[in-house]
């Protein structure tokens, strides 16, 4: 019963996915989905894209967390629309959440929507929410074998972004190994070396975030 009941969850997030996506393609609004875990610079890249390309696109936020609202403050500092979503315990964001969102926003007035999502490498994956692309971060001072234990994540990512790369000389971090684990799971998945702090790969990053860009 397990096992059905977990099977219909996810045809009726599929199908809700569904709507999402085509409501914002309707109004050539890109939803991207951001994922990691806690601390991996989730809110600090997104903020850097946004600086670097807030002059080329119009930015909305919304920001899932378990309880508060510290990055949304961060986001709406900066004079993005933002819209707070507390999980109160859950461990990933579902796209009826998404949906139930979206008239907070006047879609008319956006080209790009981030969902950052909740601190985790394992749910997230496992759950569409209309997203027109997924970008997962790995953090150096992670290490690097997240991509062995956490397959999914960066199996069903388009772009895995090594964040932190400045302090790859402080920590044992192969990145090879990781190219290699990712490459094996996800052979178009594309990987760059990132540093929000140095601005380190951020050109190469926003090079690749615009091409997603429909």
């Amino acid at each position: 019963m397990e096992i059905k009941v977990v099977h219909q969850i996810m045809e009726w997030n599929e199908d809700v996915s569904n709507e999402v996506k085509e409501e914002l393609k309707s109004k050539k609004v890109c939803l991207v989905n951001v994922m990691g875990s806690p601390g991996a610079g989730k809110t600090s890249l997104i903020t850097t894209i946004i600086n670097k390309l807030g002059d080329k696109y119009r930015f909305g936020v919304i920001e899932g967390d378990i309880a508060g609202q510290i990055d949304a403050e961060k986001m709406k500092a900066l004079g993005i629309p933002v819209v707070q979503l507390n999980t109160d315990g859950a461990c990933h964001i579902e796209a009826m959440s998404i949906q139930n969102i979206l008239p907070d926003f006047n879609l008319d007035e956006l080209d790009v929507i981030f969902v950052e999502n909740i601190g985790n490498l394992v749910c997230p994956a496992e759950f569409n929410i209309g997203e027109s692309f997924r970008i997962a971060i790995l953090s150096v001072p992670e290490g690097d074998d997240k991509v062995a234990k956490y397959p999914l994540m960066f199996a069903t990512t388009d772009g895995l972004v090594l964040n932190k790369y400045d302090m790859i000389e402080y920590f044992d971090f192969d990145t090879e190994r990781v190219i290699n684990d990712a490459k094996d799971v996800n052979p178009d998945v594309k990987i760059m070396n990132v540093s929000s702090r140095t601005g380190e790969g951020v050109d190469e990053l926003c090079e690749w975030f615009c091409s997603k860009i429909k």
